[in-house]
């Protein structure tokens, strides 16, 4: 199935998981028009985020559950923690992640409930030598749209469709609208 993903300006043609083309909204609009269309008002689609940071986030930090009522916000992992709920604090922190826009993490992770998050979850995991930007996620600006290729392919036509969709476009706020991985969107924000 085709799916055009429209930006504010780009667009990206999906075929199923994979990039299909890239290009100008319009253009590629008038191209396929029997593709199913995914609109993003304002938005700036783009490669997504790497996160350097992956391991010590998702097996050395805790995320709690909103219902435990602490907070959610990462915190020192408790000593003793059982594999089910060290399991649900990597589920949590990668879901946080897809919120910012990460479509990889830099690994390796050496915890096994972790290891399997971070698998069923999508993410590509980058090796800790792949070439890319180092900053974290939650500080770096978003790469820009359909600029350099990063190690996990995308902007190449045919490479595997993980991106994100950033806007609104020069707003003060920008934020992570979607985040998409092998083609599925995984991540949608409220308006």
């Amino acid at each position: 199935m085709l799916t055009l993903h429209r930006g504010a300006v780009d667009a990206v043609l999906v075929q199923d998981d994979r990039i299909a083309a890239l290009g100008p909204a319009g253009e590629l609009a008038a191209a396929h028009p029997g593709a199913r269309v995914r609109d993003w008002p304002g938005g700036r689609i783009t490669g997504g985020l790497v996160e350097p940071a992956a391991v010590e986030l998702l097996e050395r930090r805790y995320h709690p559950d909103p219902r435990e009522g602490i907070g959610t916000a990462p915190r020192e992992l408790p000593a003793g923690l059982s594999d089910p709920a060290l399991g649900g604090s990597a589920r949590r922190g990668l879901q946080a992640l897809l919120a910012r826009g990460v479509t990889a993490v830099v690994g390796p992770f050496t915890l096994p409930v972790v290891r399997t998050a971070v698998a069923r979850s999508g993410l590509a995991v980058l090796a800790a030598d792949a070439p890319f930007d180092r900053e974290p996620a939650g500080t770096s600006q978003p790469p820009p749209a359909f600029g350099r290729g990063d190690p996990h392919g995308w902007g190449m036509i045919g490479g595997r469709a993980d991106f994100a969709v950033f806007g609104p476009i020069g707003a003060a706020d920008e934020r992570c609208l979607a985040t998409v991985l092998a083609g599925r969107i995984v991540f949608r924000g409220r308006s």
